[in-house]
């Protein structure tokens, strides 16, 4: 009994100390813009620059992953047509990754 203690204890440590490394790891996403060939980060700016877009083409707000193709084009459209100034910080090139 007690040797199972100690193993449940040392398996909810481990379990803990990972957490934060899996919880950052969902924090953003990258998303590939076909047209542009390149992959943005889905972090609060991009957040912000999406909501942006769904208020002035007068969208209801959903995810963006539950937009459609044609939608999530139109944004990556709009985002670099508008919002492109933050060229290096927010999106890298294709054949920098994977």
């Amino acid at each position: 009994m007690h040797h199972q203690h100690r193993l449940l204890k040392s398996l909810l440590t481990a379990v803990l100390l990972a957490s934060p490394a899996v919880i950052a790891g969902c924090a953003t996403h990258r998303y590939y813009d076909p047209d542009y060939r390149d992959y943005h980060r889905w972090d609060g700016n991009e957040t912000t620059l999406y909501i942006r877009w769904e208020g002035e083409t007068h969208r209801d707000h959903r995810e963006f992953r539950k937009r459609n193709e044609r939608e999530q084009r139109e944004y990556w459209q709009w985002r670099h047509r508008d919002h492109d100034r933050d060229h290096g910080r927010d999106h890298d090139r294709d054949h920098d990754h994977d």
